[in-house]
């Protein structure tokens, strides 16, 4: 992609309604622009990054054995009425009214549909265990929406739902979800921190909340630094009879917020519990019949007997991601993507637009990077090097790829890693084999 052609929006200055680094930082590299309060237009930069972490998302719940299916944005409140949600919910909840004058709603979540959905089509225990899942818009109407993405009022997420005949088969589902969060947030370039917690209006006896760790976090954390030490590895070309065994292993390693923090019953000494802030990336919940019993999702069993099917519920907060992966991995110039969502892969910056040697080296390097599979955004803006410079930390991409004429007459060009920092001046065919190694 040529930058001069490309609709990237910088800023230099921050806008003031910006609070925490994410949001600014958003901002500035123009990925998102605020259309009304706690609501964001996605600009091309901020959808790429959005959509690759969307798809790895998406491959993680699809190795899970989970089924994608997309649910409308705005659902019937006669089903939440079914459910004895729709007046509970609270003020977050945008009711609405068609021009029939039925009650609608703007879905902050789909535990509701997805179960009516279930019991339209499924009826035996022979079609179970079944996982369904999609990737879609949902609004909370936030009194104070703020921090951008991260607190918004329209958000794209996650949500998947499980649905077992029996208890134990779908602590099952939700153990294997706990280990598919896991690696999620690890190919995202995150360790993340699986927390006991609070069940809220989803409901139910067991759930966990799945936090990353950042200085600006919402939140204190505690947690024990065997966590730092936890490997996927064995878990990552089948799932297999071992989720259970890590599961047990890795809820017994200790997390807690501070609030829920007590000294005198952690099973970790306080001279090595590692503390810390977090944000909330994933929540996950195990809640039985408390869906299946008021809507009527029922399945027979193998004597006939027809009862209520289990069912948990399993959120990533996709676009809230996008500012958590920022919080946690940025400095004083400006984003530094982890390589498995960057927007592009590579930024490659020409020091002297209109000189005819540096264009074709810039184009040679173009064209082999992109066969070679790495996306390469293309800075050829006649601008001055100490923009393009500024530009090029500020939107993080991995890796940083300058050609100039005095580089040229040496045989070189500089190659600088974002994340490190450091710079070398290479060969073409060596900076490529780095890049691309």
């Amino acid at each position: 992609m040529r930058l001069s052609t490309y609709f990237l929006p910088t800023l230099r200055e921050t806008p003031a309604e910006a609070q925490i680094v994410s949001h600014r930082l958003m901002l500035r590299a123009g990925m998102v622009r605020q259309t009304s309060a706690g609501i964001y237009a996605w600009l091309p930069l901020g959808l790429a990054v959005l959509r690759r972490i969307e798809r790895i998302v998406r491959e993680e719940q699809n190795a899970a054995g989970v089924h994608e299916l997309l649910m409308p944005t705005i659902q019937s409140a006669d089903l939440w009425r079914e459910s004895g949600r729709y007046d509970g919910y609270g003020k977050e909840m945008l009711r609405i009214r068609d021009r029939h004058d039925r009650d609608m709603l703007y879905g902050p979540t789909n535990e509701e549909m997805v179960t009516d959905i279930f019991k339209t089509y499924v009826k035996s225990y022979r079609d179970l265990p079944l996982g369904l899942y999609h990737i879609q818009w949902k609004f909370r109407d936030e009194i104070r929406p703020r921090f951008g993405g991260m607190r918004g009022r329209e958000f794209l997420m996650k949500d998947a739902y499980s649905f077992d005949s029996d208890a134990d088969a779908a602590r099952r589902a939700y153990q294997k979800q706990f280990v598919a969060y896991l690696r999620t947030f690890d190919r995202l370039g995150l360790k993340a921190i699986p927390m006991r917690a609070d069940t809220g209006p989803i409901g139910g006896d067991l759930s966990h909340e799945f936090i990353i760790l950042a200085e600006t976090g919402e939140s204190a954390v505690f947690c024990d630094p065997a966590w730092y030490d936890l490997r996927l590895s064995p878990w990552d070309v089948d799932y297999g009879g071992d989720v259970a065994t890590f599961f047990d292993y890795a809820t017994k390693l200790y997390a807690a917020t501070d609030e829920k923090h007590d000294p005198a019953t952690c099973p970790v000494p306080a001279d090595t519990l590692l503390s810390a802030r977090g944000i909330e990336v994933g929540h996950i919940f195990f809640f039985g019949t408390k869906y299946s019993k008021p809507l009527g999702a029922l399945v027979a069993r193998p004597d006939g007997e027809q009862v209520p099917v289990e069912m948990g519920s399993y959120g990533i907060g996709v676009s809230r991601l996008v500012g958590a992966i920022i919080e946690a991995s940025h400095d004083d110039a400006g984003i530094i993507w982890p390589d498995s969502v960057a927007p592009f892969h590579v930024g490659l910056i020409n020091l002297k637009v209109g000189d005819g040697e540096t264009a074709a080296v810039c184009d040679d390097l173009y064209a082999r990077l992109e066969q070679a599979g790495a996306s390469v955004l293309n800075d050829d803006r006649d601008e001055r090097p100490g923009v393009k410079f500024a530009d090029m930390d500020l939107i993080g991409l991995p890796w940083q790829l300058t050609v100039g004429p005095r580089g040229i007459k040496a045989g070189v060009v500089e190659l600088k890693h974002r994340r490190s920092g450091e710079k070398h001046e290479l060969s073409a065919d060596s900076a490529l084999a780095k890049i691309l190694g």
